[in-house]
């Protein structure tokens, strides 16, 4: 019984090393930023400019601000993923990364009163995860053309 839930811990988090490894070697990988930067401003969306503020902004009360933003740009990004590839489908890479979007939504929620710190680190994750799916967005739209 207890080599029965120690294996089932063990598989546990080696399940979560392996999906957060994965996502930030998605994250950690050469995109092309051009890409990204041309669908945010196509698109109005200010996750570019959510980094730029992460990166100076040290006030809580903007980092709500800076979520809410970034949580409007995912649902654009999102919706736009889904109605630009065909029949809905998306890749495997975009959806790890929407799950790990949201999982990083909730930690913002636990660590946002607690640690300023990994709430910031949170929102910076958050806004890469946007970088990436617009740049996907981007490369589709060049290559469609």
């Amino acid at each position: 019984m207890l080599a029965s839930l120690l294996i089932i811990l063990f598989s546990v988090v080696l399940c979560v090393y392996w999906f957060r490894y994965t996502c930030l070697l998605l994250l950690n990988m050469n995109q092309d930023e051009e890409f990204a930067w041309q669908v945010a401003a196509a698109n109005r969306l200010k996750f570019v400019d959510a980094q730029n503020e992460l990166k100076i902004q040290h006030e809580r009360v903007a980092l709500d601000r800076i979520c809410s933003s970034l949580d409007n740009d995912y649902r654009m990004l999102s919706y736009l993923l889904e109605h630009a590839s065909r029949k809905g489908a998306r890749s495997v890479e975009q959806r790890l990364l929407a799950v790990d979007y949201r999982l990083m939504q909730v930690w913002y929620r636990l660590t946002r009163g607690a640690s300023n710190t990994q709430s910031r680190r949170a929102l910076e994750e958050m806004s890469n995860i946007l970088n990436y799916l617009a740049a996907q967005m981007g490369r589709a739209a060049r290559q469609a053309a």
